[in-house]
């Protein structure tokens, strides 16, 4: 079977800030790298960093746009929320769970990186929350 890899580029403007962030801190895999990218494994997909001479400012709020993973296991979250802490990255979220008592019930945590770049990392307590429940409507927090 075909594995198929996310792939997302992103804005940075520091190439050495965005190791110390998705390297030393989130544990990516640096790939290629030159003076206007840098590409990165997170947990098997590629993500690339580019190079911008745009202002880079933060957003409002978590929503609408950020980027992230959902593990399929708790273990795996609850590793990377204490890396994230030891590492000390920015957390524009603290870890919490969302719809607690449901079949949409999850924890969440959003990390920020130098560049405002938004990163939400999720385990759900039933993993057909994922994608299936259609007749749920509950989706993120309330604006």
């Amino acid at each position: 079977m075909n594995q198929t890899i996310f792939h997302l580029a992103f804005p940075i403007n520091n190439i050495p800030q965005t190791k110390a962030f998705y390297v030393e801190g989130l544990g990516c895999i640096p790939g290629r790298e030159n003076p206007h990218a840098l590409i990165l494994n997170l947990y098997g997909h590629q993500l690339v960093g580019h190079i911008t001479k745009e202002p880079l400012a933060p957003q409002r709020g978590v929503y609408p746009r950020h980027f992230g993973l959902i593990f399929t296991h708790e273990q795996d979250w609850q590793e990377l929320l204490e890396k994230a802490k030891i590492k000390q990255l920015n957390f524009r979220e603290a870890p919490k769970n969302r719809f607690v008592g449901s079949l949409l019930e999850h924890h969440t945590f959003f990390l920020e990186d130098p560049f405002y770049n938004l990163m939400e990392f999720k385990y759900y307590r039933h993993s057909e929350a994922i994608f299936e429940n259609a007749e749920h409507t509950l989706i993120g927090d309330t604006h």
